[in-house]
């Protein structure tokens, strides 16, 4: 049995393909269905989750949320694994479930904020999909996250400053991880899925005419 069957909806079936999404609402036409992995990565509260949600309404895409997948394995809260195994055991958990994941099956994978710091899981990625990177101003992760208790990284340090400081500690890591970048601020996740799908498209075509 494959270690994703307990964790993803059925796949659709050939008899009955998941909707395109070569034109999605707000976006525009995006010119392309992706048929591989999405990796969505960035800062907490970039949207990562709500883009996820709506490559799934919109695509049928099958969701992947790493946190609440190690939540489940684990029997813990994020909070809790931190507090109680450490940052480093839940690291290493982001590394194991990202290895499960199966090349080409069509998941939009919601990744934790860390998860492209470590080298490991960016090779791990890029061998099974596509890499976005989600970007938002520091003043726009800290308006979505104010009423937010599971992110242990920001608890006690919810201002602009100290989220500025740790998005361009980041920042590198992302860059170098994403294979493109999509801004999110002020854009509904419709919108953000259109040019994520018109950046994927423009990706391919570039590498179709150097090839």
């Amino acid at each position: 049995m494959n270690e994703l069957e307990s964790l993803q909806h059925p796949l659709p079936s050939a008899e009955e393909p998941p909707p395109c999404c070569d034109a999605v609402p707000g976006g525009g036409q995006a010119g392309t269905t992706f048929d591989g992995n999405l990796f969505l990565i960035g800062f907490m509260g970039a949207g990562k989750s709500t883009v996820a949600g709506a490559f799934h309404a919109l695509c049928g895409m099958e969701v992947l949320e790493m946190d609440e997948e190690i939540e489940r394995r684990a029997g813990l809260s994020i909070s809790d694994i931190f507090s109680t195994l450490g940052e480093e055991s839940f690291r290493q958990m982001e590394t194991e479930l990202i290895t499960t994941l199966e090349p080409g099956r069509r998941f939009v994978v919601s990744c934790g904020g860390g998860t492209p710091m470590r080298e490991v899981n960016v090779r791990a990625m890029r061998r099974r999909g596509a890499i976005v990177w989600l970007t938002a101003t520091a003043e726009t992760v800290l308006v979505r996250v104010a009423d937010s208790n599971s992110r242990p990284l920001l608890e006690g340090h919810k201002d602009r400053d100290y989220i500025q400081a740790m998005m361009n500690q980041r920042r590198p890591k992302y860059q170098a991880a994403a294979d493109i970048a999509v801004a999110t601020d002020g854009k509904d996740a419709a919108e953000i899925c259109g040019d994520i799908l018109a950046a994927l498209a423009e990706r391919s075509g570039a590498n179709s005419q150097e090839g």
